[in-house]
């Protein structure tokens, strides 16, 4: 199985911004945390963070035929991007929505999100756990 994990806007700067809200661990110490349980899972796991919206839904789009699932953290992009969502509707993506901080206890303009509809589910405020959590709801599907 195939696995292509993206991540949007300022998750590059984890470990440094409101830790409050997305924890102490980097990006780069989370997708560390990823693969090794990936790897545990016999899964080939990719892994691509972007703060421009085009190069997300480029990367999306390569995701078409090549990958089984996608594990997708907006970030930002969760609450404006149509672009995003068309791009995930028109590969027909399988994918599993992630946040480190529980959106609906948040701000209100961040409880709304335009892929979430369309997701297999969506995990959020479980902060790196979310993304483990990802691997394992995907697994438990292709059984």
């Amino acid at each position: 199985m195939k696995v292509q994990v993206i991540n949007g806007p300022n998750l590059n700067m984890l470990g440094q911004r409101e830790k409050d809200h997305y924890g102490e661990l980097t990006l780069d110490k989370i997708n560390e945390l990823i693969l090794q349980k990936a790897k545990k899972m016999k899964i080939d796991i990719g892994f691509f963070q972007s703060n421009e919206e085009g190069q997300i839904v480029s990367k999306i789009q390569e995701c078409s035929g090549e990958n089984d699932f996608i594990i997708i953290n907006p970030a930002a992009f969760t609450h404006t991007s149509i672009a995003i969502r068309d791009a995930l509707l028109s590969v027909k993506a399988k994918f599993v929505e992630v946040h480190l901080s529980n959106i609906f206890n948040r701000e209100d303009f961040r409880q709304h999100s335009f892929v979430s509809s369309i997701a297999l589910g969506v995990i959020s405020g479980f902060g790196y756990q979310s993304y483990l959590m990802a691997l394992d709801a995907i697994d438990n599907i292709q059984k």
